[in-house]
């Protein structure tokens, strides 16, 4: 029998209950939710189950949201089951004020590089990550420039002249 969107998501709620919400399927991709203390277990068991068998981590990403107070950063993973060629998106929200969210670099080896570059741009704690730090940006840098916290251009800067933007 052929792995369906339906068949995943069942799958998940008879598992977690109503801890995995927000079921989507935006272009056909399940996309669905869980509490950021449970990414690891919903992650495991995707992994375990022999029908699901998501076992390839194709990406991992954060997303800022910065009007969504106590849940501003997204954690976004991309999971493949190979097999089925099937994909799925797995969301985990966190705060900014505490940013952090179990590695599931123990699960998945490709989460290592993944995860840093995410720490790198968007400051979300891999919490038991074997070596979170930098790896695109300078270490002096003190803040995480993909949030959206700061303008998109310089106010003050006196080397342009609006009229030649057509400002």
């Amino acid at each position: 029998m052929a792995l369906t969107n339906d068949i995943i998501q069942q799958k998940l709620q008879e598992k977690f209950g109503d801890a995995v919400t927000n079921f989507s399927q935006p272009y056909g991709m399940l996309t669905f939710e869980a509490p950021k203390e449970m990414n690891l277990k919903v992650m495991q068991f995707l992994y375990d189950d022999d029908q699901l068998a998501f076992r390839f981590l194709t990406d991992l990403c954060a997303v800022h949201f910065p009007d969504n107070k106590g849940n501003e950063l997204a954690v976004v993973y991309h999971l493949h089951n190979l097999v089925e060629n099937v994909r799925i998106r797995f969301r985990v929200f966190t705060s900014i004020d505490q940013p952090d969210v179990f590695t599931a670099t123990q699960l998945f080896s490709s989460a290592n590089w993944q995860e840093r570059e995410t720490y790198d741009f968007y400051g979300v704690n891999f919490v038991g990550h074997p070596n979170l730090k930098r790896i695109l940006n300078v270490d002096e840098m003190d803040y995480f420039p993909m949030r959206k916290e700061f303008p998109l251009e310089d106010q003050v800067r006196i080397d342009k002249d609006d009229e030649m933007f057509g400002r």
